[in-house]
């Protein structure tokens, strides 16, 4: 019979190094169920063979997500057309999956894409290593970038799963002209970012059609 190692003691080790439990012995615990361990494990089963049963008919009806899902990404453009990112590629830096690639371009008076002096001349965002955490969005200052409720993303093609400007940029509403133009909205570039409410117009949602 083992003796009991002493409080504060090194634990006495057996031959090849291996460390002798204290207590003697590896004595199997209590059980805390009068039902044998099968048992139990097929009361789990049962328990959930006689609950509804809850099923999707996706996807002939599309899954409603909640509002603030985070989906595919989308570009925004300003009351008039004009582009809102300026191509200051903080939200490639703050990607974490270094996931987005951007590179900005000098805006003229002949072909202005942005208020500002740089526009997002190569937007790319790479959906095989995004992982959705939006901290792209949270960089972004001119509220450029936001995230749609599209979620179906899946495809055959890692080469698709690349989205360029094109792909990401919102749909010309009424009474926008699609870029490069001339500001509409004001002289400057403060004009279009620092408006008052009732000059500019509320943010709506994006509505993301499959193609």
């Amino acid at each position: 019979m083992s003796e009991r190692t002493p409080a504060g003691a090194t634990p006495a080790r057996r031959g090849g190094g291996e460390v002798e439990r204290a207590g003697g012995g590896g004595a199997a615990p209590a059980r805390r169920s009068l039902f044998p361990a099968p048992g139990q494990g097929f009361g789990v089963t049962f328990g959930q063979m006689f609950k509804k049963v809850t099923t999707e008919q996706y996807p002939e009806t599309p899954k409603v997500t909640k509002p603030r899902y985070h989906g595919r990404h989308v570009l925004n453009r300003h009351p008039d057309g004009l582009e809102k990112c300026v191509g200051c590629e903080l939200c490639a830096w703050a990607c974490p999956a270094d996931a987005i690639y951007v590179e900005g371009g000098d805006n003229t008076e002949d072909e202005r894409y942005s208020p500002g002096e740089r526009y997002g001349r190569v937007y790319q965002i790479n959906y095989l290593r995004c992982i959705f955490c939006g901290l792209c969005i949270e960089a972004c200052p001119t509220r450029s970038l936001t995230m749609s409720n599209d979620f179906e993303l899946a495809d055959d093609n890692r080469a698709d799963l690349i989205y360029t400007k094109e792909q990401l940029m919102a749909p010309l509403l009424p009474g926008m002209e699609a870029p490069p133009h001339a500001m509409r909205l004001g002289e400057d570039e403060k004009a279009y970012y620092v408006r008052e409410p009732e000059a500019g117009s509320a943010a709506e949602p994006v509505t993301v059609e499959r193609a």
